[in-house]
């Protein structure tokens, strides 16, 4: 696997964790909190209609490149504005810490 171009690392996201808190019903509220902000390249990898409550929908999956960070996992979510991108997997690109490909799938707020 190539690793990115520094240049290519031109997308600014916030890397966000979901924290969660009892909502005392049994349930929980969910909130995002900000681990970090993080420059990153972005690439769209697939689109698909998909069936969702006998309506049609729209899934975009896109790859991340950003740099090395031990604290990436997935079930996190890298936000920029409105537009939210949920981390599917984490791979290390070359084995050596120095860059992360995030396999995520864009979410419709």
């Amino acid at each position: 696997m190539s690793r990115p171009r520094i240049g290519a690392l031109r997308h600014r996201f916030a890397l966000e964790i979901a924290q969660r808190a009892p909502d005392g019903a049994g349930g929980a509220i969910v909130t995002w909190s900000l681990v970090a902000d993080i420059w990153s390249e972005l690439t769209s990898a697939t689109g698909a209609e998909i069936v969702v409550a006998e309506s049609i929908s729209g899934r975009v999956s896109h790859i991340v490149h950003m740099r090395h960070r031990s604290d990436v996992a997935p079930a996190m979510r890298l936000r920029s504005g409105v537009r939210v991108l949920d981390i599917v997997a984490v791979l290390d690109v070359d084995g050596r810490g120095r860059f992360l490909k995030c396999f995520c799938v864009e979410k419709n707020l």
